[in-house]
């Protein structure tokens, strides 16, 4: 027996890919397709994003950390109440660290009015804030005298400093890519279920159907038999 020619296997694969792809492509349920666009837009309605929300939580955080230590400072030098009408009543830009708490709330209502309430999408805001404080620390740690106020002259500044950049970051590498990828991942699902809405839905499977191969040879025998009987036609 003879094997098939390469063309005509070649021909036969390229017949089978055909199909196959022919049967993905009206395989598509726009159903499914538009259950997952009403799955995204769900997500959109029903608040800010996950990755958003964690955001958030960091700005919280930031607050009630730079709050804390605040609060710790005025216990170490002499009680909350002395030490508070010190700080806070009797104001000293140079010895006072309210102003840094201040900073904090600054930042906090700044981010979360824009991020949280507004849910806006641009990074103006962070670097309002991030220049604010970078400006803010440094014009305080050159002019003023919190180095000779102990280990909380140090740790206050360095602590906000940092804070406000890694909001920075976090914002601009994490909140904002991500949510973009999904705005784009939602319009890639949109166009698909109107593409898939334009394919006729009257074809089935049953007109792709190709049939089984022949065994290889098998005309070869038909042939050899049919000259076999062309003799005793003959007779």
């Amino acid at each position: 027996m003879n094997p098939l020619p390469e063309d005509m296997e070649n021909t036969l694969t390229g017949s089978q890919s055909s199909h196959a792809s022919l049967r993905d492509v009206h395989s598509i349920n726009p159903t499914q397709l538009m259950a997952r666009i009403e799955s995204y837009e769900g997500r959109e309605k029903k608040g800010i994003s996950d990755v958003r929300r964690t955001f958030c939580l960091f700005v919280t955080f930031d607050l009630l950390f730079v709050t804390l230590l605040w609060i710790i400072e005025l216990n170490v030098n002499g009680g909350i109440e002395n030490t508070l009408e010190k700080e806070v009543v009797q104001y000293d830009y140079y010895s006072s660290y309210f102003d840094i708490f201040l900073l904090a709330v600054f930042r906090f209502k700044v981010l979360i009015l824009a991020y949280a309430v507004c849910r806006l999408r641009h990074w103006w805001a962070i670097a309002l804030t991030t220049a604010v404080t970078s400006a803010f620390l440094l014009a305080k740690v050159i002019l003023s005298k919190l180095f000779s106020q102990g280990a909380f002259g140090y740790v206050l500044p360095i602590i906000s400093f940092i804070l406000a950049w890694i909001e920075t970051w976090f914002l601009d590498f994490k909140v904002l890519p991500q949510e973009a990828e999904e705005e784009n991942r939602l319009l890639i699902v949109q166009d698909a279920s109107e593409r898939a809405a334009l394919i006729p839905g009257g074809l089935s499977d049953g007109q792709f159907y190709s049939p089984p191969e022949s065994e290889a040879g098998s005309e070869n025998e038909a042939e050899e038999k049919q000259d076999s009987e062309k003799p005793l036609l003959e007779l």
